[in-house]
């Protein structure tokens, strides 16, 4: 009778717990916004609650490489709607943001490192472009947070850097290679940001210190004024690709470029050589009005748009995709956090 019991027991099946493995993409749906141009990527929850910091923590290579290839992602329906959270998002993917410096638009800050999108007037866009393309040093990554959507517009347009660098004229493209750009900036003049604000210090052996390392010329003016020029790439090649992109601020920070109310109280106002920005080529000749109104129209070729909602991040390589601003009514909030700092020289 035992040895039946006992035959009994060593018949049963014996069941062996398995490890159950999934993948990034088994908690996540991929789509595009613009079929047509593959662009941006935007990921989606595919369950409830996923936390968007513990998943990219654990799944960095794969929106690194994902970032590489479509230079944008939007990350939409995580629940997003704390700055913290916003915070750890970027911690999770580049380890921690990176100070704002060499600035060239208002900003608050909200956080350690975590500003306010550029405050301009609603009324008003913000021409595409790459983030601090002028600095010396600059962010690989742009992280935006909207907190609230605007009543009506506010989108945050982006275009692909590769798409815009096929279409610019190639004479065009060559010329600027050759001749790189030139970015005079004005300080103290009452518009624009003071030089204080700019360089983060109030002491003028500071900002001579800075611009001294990074080869921008100083001029002080009478009134504690300041007059800067440096000359920077029009392409540059991609750290982690390889391939040349049109990276500068030679269409955004020239007059030509801006509002055209603007733009006429700027020039009634200020002699040439006093504009808060302006652009030439590193010769310091004029950029023709033609090659400019030619780069306006491909930056806009490029762009895609899409409407904010709460809680959406956009992630961007700043190398791969311009972003800018559209008019907006009603309140609206889009936080800003910067990552990977890169020095223009190392490229």
């Amino acid at each position: 009778m035992e040895e039946l019991q006992k035959a009994s027991v060593n018949a049963l099946p014996v069941f062996k717990r398995k490890s159950l493995k999934i993948s990034a993409q088994d908690l996540i749906e991929t789509e595009y916004f613009n079929q047509e141009k593959n662009f941006p990527l935007v990921i989606k929850s595919s369950v409830r609650k996923l936390d968007l910091a513990v998943w990219a923590s654990t799944n960095r290579d794969f929106i690194n490489t994902q970032l590489l290839k479509h230079g944008a992602i939007l990350f939409r329906g995580f629940n997003i709607d704390a700055v913290a959270e916003f915070e750890q998002v970027i911690k999770a993917i580049c380890f921690e943001a990176m100070e704002y410096r060499y600035r060239a638009s208002p900003r608050t800050q909200v956080s350690d490192r975590i500003y306010t999108s550029t405050d301009y007037p609603a009324d008003q866009s913000i021409f595409p472009h790459n983030e601090h393309a002028y600095s010396p040093t600059f962010p690989l990554k742009i992280f935006f947070f909207c907190v609230t959507p605007a009543q009506q517009g506010g989108e945050t347009p982006v275009g692909s850097c590769r798409e815009i660098f096929a279409r610019i004229e190639p004479k065009i493209r060559e010329r600027f290679i050759e001749k790189k750009v030139m970015y005079v900036r004005n300080f103290g003049d009452g518009f624009g940001l003071p030089w204080q604000t700019v360089f983060q210090t109030t002491e003028k052996a500071k900002v001579e210190e800075y611009c001294h390392i990074h080869d921008i010329k100083v001029e002080w003016k009478d009134g504690d004024r300041l007059r800067t020029r440096q000359i920077g790439p029009a392409v540059v090649k991609h750290p982690l690709t390889g391939e040349l992109v049109w990276f500068n601020h030679a269409t955004f920070f020239h007059v030509s470029t801006l509002e055209k109310n603007t733009r006429e109280a700027l020039l009634a106002g200020f002699k040439e050589d006093d504009l808060p920005t302006n652009t030439y080529y590193g010769d310091g000749s004029p950029i023709e009005p033609s090659v400019l109104v030619s780069l306006r129209e491909v930056y806009q070729q490029a762009m895609v748009s899409f409407p904010w909602q709460k809680g959406d991040i956009l992630m961007l390589d700043n190398m791969l995709a311009v972003h800018g601003r559209a008019p907006f009514v009603g309140t609206r909030q889009v936080l800003v956090g910067m990552a990977e700092a890169l020095n223009i020289k190392e490229l």
